[in-house]
């Protein structure tokens, strides 16, 4: 793990948001007084939700959604992790007015922007904050995400996804949002969800030390920082397969990333991608 990284995990997390604040504090300002930034598209110092282009990386998903996951425009979508709405942005110019989609997440001042500027302007877009603690991102509550039950009815989504989300959770945090999106996930559904994955040849690409390095292992999933253990979280790829029998999903692609230090040229993008299908 790199000096930047530790130091960042070393801060408590609204200290690691006022330090984004302050670092692009230059570019955020040049932007708003030339006018560059679009009314959909965060300031930097805003954005907690990993590296990359905010307006390509959207896109990308998109994509994604598309190619994989049979997305229509008048699927009812759910964005667990919705951060500071990244892929929906890219979804208010596909899905229609029969269509609708619902983001949550931990951080409020993501929720606060994308109700500010999203749904002001696309009402079928809805932004819910959800108070739960989390190491890397929120340690003002006591709510826990193993006891939380999402705010929605049986059966109501076609598509649920979660980029980035699992990669910061504990295992029985993990298994009951699992539940719960077969919960409110219909039959024949579909859900986009990236992980870090464990199997032989991810251990292979990260012993060679090029890549990410979950050292600290706890059995079926191992960690980067034992002091924030929610930093990052890699989990063993039968634990997984066994989780998503129990839940009754399908496997419908596996496309595995660089993370590890595989070669980009036979990666799909950083993190694995897997994509579900409710049986």
């Amino acid at each position: 793990m790199g000096l930047k990284r530790k130091l960042y995990y070393f801060l408590p997390p609204h200290l690691r948001f006022l330090a984004r604040r302050i670092y692009y504090f230059p570019v955020d300002f040049f932007d708003r007084i030339t006018g560059r930034r679009d009314e959909l598209t965060p300031p930097k110092g805003l954005i907690f939700i990993g590296s990359g282009d905010f307006k390509s990386v959207g896109e990308h998903y998109l994509n994604i959604l598309l190619e994989y996951c049979s997305l229509k425009q008048n699927h009812r979508v759910l964005d667990i992790g919705s951060g500071i709405g990244r892929i929906a942005v890219p979804l208010t110019k596909f899905l229609s007015n029969d269509g609708s989609y619902e983001g949550f997440d931990i951080v409020k001042r993501g929720v606060e922007w994308c109700g500010k500027n999203i749904t002001k302007s696309f009402p079928n877009f809805r932004f819910t904050h959800i108070d739960l603690k989390n190491e890397l991102y929120n340690l003002s509550t006591k709510k826990t995400a193993k006891d939380f039950r999402f705010p929605y009815n049986e059966k109501e989504f076609d598509l649920v996804i979660l980029t980035s989300v699992f990669t910061h959770m504990l295992p029985e945090d993990v298994e009951n949002y699992f539940r719960e999106i077969a919960r409110v996930l219909k039959p024949g559904g579909k859900c986009l969800v990236t992980f870090f994955i464990l199997n032989e040849e991810s251990k292979q690409y990260m012993n060679s030390g090029s890549g990410f390095n979950f050292k600290f292992s706890n059995g079926f999933y191992s960690l980067i920082d034992k002091n924030v253990k929610e930093a990052n979280i890699a989990f063993e790829e039968e634990y997984l397969l066994y989780l998503l029998s129990v839940n009754n999903f399908s496997v419908e692609k596996s496309l595995f990333g660089f993370w590890s230090g595989r070669p980009k040229n036979e990666a799909f993008d950083f993190q694995d991608t897997v994509i579900l299908r409710k049986e």
